[in-house]
């Protein structure tokens, strides 16, 4: 099948998922409802409706974030989870809850957002020359330092009511989210996506090598920061209204690519429709575990793509990637 012909089937699969967003839970609620003044109505428009946008933007934020951090730093293990760059605006909005900066308009935005731009340009610098490996070993310090920050400052947490919003916070559901969290998130993912989405050419000179990109007039430092500012808006916000979804970043690249081909730019915006569907669907799935409470978004996608990364692992191991 062709990559052209694949396109409007993803964004079929992105109504479909989206829909069913909308309609999954405890109690379905269906469309001849969304409109009702009943209960059924109020759920849909106050619970359900920001949901799924949130799932929606999230999800593709992510995906994109994936897609242009394993194009650029060439290497298919590349994502915000495992990079540490998710971890590193937990860490980022533990501090602004933890501070009380969170009670501040934008306080908890803005910290999740400089937390995830700080982890990545100290990510790009430590790494630089490094080869694949460098740069997972540093994500990998940069996840492991900041998961510890987190504990610190969860154990000194003055009582318990803020340890365990903490916590809830940072297992990453879209639970009680209202439209209030889809304004405030927005502009900042929509900004950070728009810049990632700019990178596509200067991602397909990169698969030359830097001197090839240089010779092609990229200018690789003005990349690399369009690279950090995208992904600390976009990954900041997502984390900041959601708490830590991981792994959407690295399973919908890899799907992706197989479709699409190798070339960076033509699997950036796929990438986007990708972990837009991954998401609400995951998301849809929690809802219906049986039982009082549903599953953390958070937990099952880690669930999922723990085994995920290992196969990859385990491939590059072997030299097939």
């Amino acid at each position: 099948m062709k990559a052209r012909s694949l396109t409007p089937l993803l964004l079929l699969l992105l109504c479909g998922a989206f829909l069913l967003s909308l309609m999954a839970g405890k109690v379905w609620i269906w469309p001849t409802s969304w409109a009702a003044d009943n209960a059924d109505g109020w759920i849909f428009l106050e619970l359900r409706l920001p949901r799924a946008v949130l799932g929606l933007c999230i999800g593709a934020i992510l995906g994109l974030s994936g897609a242009v951090m394993q194009g650029y730093l060439r290497n298919p293990l590349a994502d915000p989870t495992v990079l540490g760059v998710s971890a590193s605006a937990a860490l980022g909005g533990v501090l602004a809850i933890y501070l009380g900066i969170n009670m501040l308009p934008f306080g908890l935005f803005g910290s999740a957002m400089l937390g995830a731009g700080a982890s990545i340009a100290l990510l790009l610098a430590i790494s630089r020359g490094g080869g694949p490996i460098g740069f997972i070993l540093g994500g990998m310090v940069l996840s492991t330092l900041a998961g510890a920050l987190t504990a610190f400052v969860i154990s000194i947490a003055p009582n318990p009511f803020a340890a365990s919003e903490i916590i809830n916070w940072l297992m990453g559901a879209l639970t009680d989210r209202l439209m209030t969290d889809v304004w405030t998130a927005l502009p900042f993912m929509a900004l950070g996506g728009l810049l990632l989405l700019s990178t596509g050419r200067a991602l397909d000179a990169l698969t030359l090598g830097e001197n090839g990109a240089k010779s092609l007039g990229i200018d690789l430092i003005r990349l690399r920061w369009i690279i950090v500012f995208g992904v600390g808006l976009a990954v900041g916000a997502s984390v900041a209204v959601s708490g830590v979804v991981g792994f959407v970043g690295l399973i919908v690249p890899h799907l992706i690519r197989a479709l699409y081909g190798e070339q960076p730019s033509r699997i950036l915006l796929p990438s986007a429709l990708g972990g837009a569907i991954l998401t609400l669907t995951a998301d849809s799935m929690v809802r219906l575990v049986p039982g009082p409470g549903e599953v953390r978004l958070g937990i099952a996608m880690a669930v999922l793509g723990a085994p995920f990364f290992l196969l990859l692992l385990l491939r590059y191991r072997k030299g097939s990637l």
